[in-house]
């Protein structure tokens, strides 16, 4: 169970499983919705994605040729959970700046 949970529950993962449920998505449009990641990065997790049954790959015989990446119905089902935990995540994170700060600042360090 764990394994699993360190998979769907990464930073990128989460991301890039979000960003997949609008329909199929191609590298470029996942580098640009998901913030920070690297092209490498980005590889890895849609490999990761891809081997756990959550992502399928689909590559169209054109020249270039054109990939795009869309949800398996597990990763549909565990959509609604992610965007909850990200709407959460939004809600909170003005809060929980302000939690760290009052608690670093009431915390008195050794000299």
């Amino acid at each position: 169970m764990t394994e699993v949970l360190d998979h769907v529950a990464g930073k990128w993962s989460i991301g890039i499983l979000v960003a997949a449920a609008h329909g199929p998505v191609r590298f470029t449009e996942l580098e640009r919705i998901v913030k920070g990641i690297s092209r490498r990065m980005l590889t890895l997790n849609l490999r990761k994605l891809e081997r756990d049954g959550l992502l399928v790959r689909t590559v169209h015989p054109t020249v270039p040729p054109k990939v795009e990446y869309s949800l398996t119905p597990m990763a549909q089902e565990l959509h609604a959970t992610l965007t909850g935990l990200v709407g959460w995540a939004e809600r909170h994170r003005g809060a929980i700046a302000q939690a760290r700060r009052d608690y670093d600042a009431a915390v008195v360090r050794p000299t």
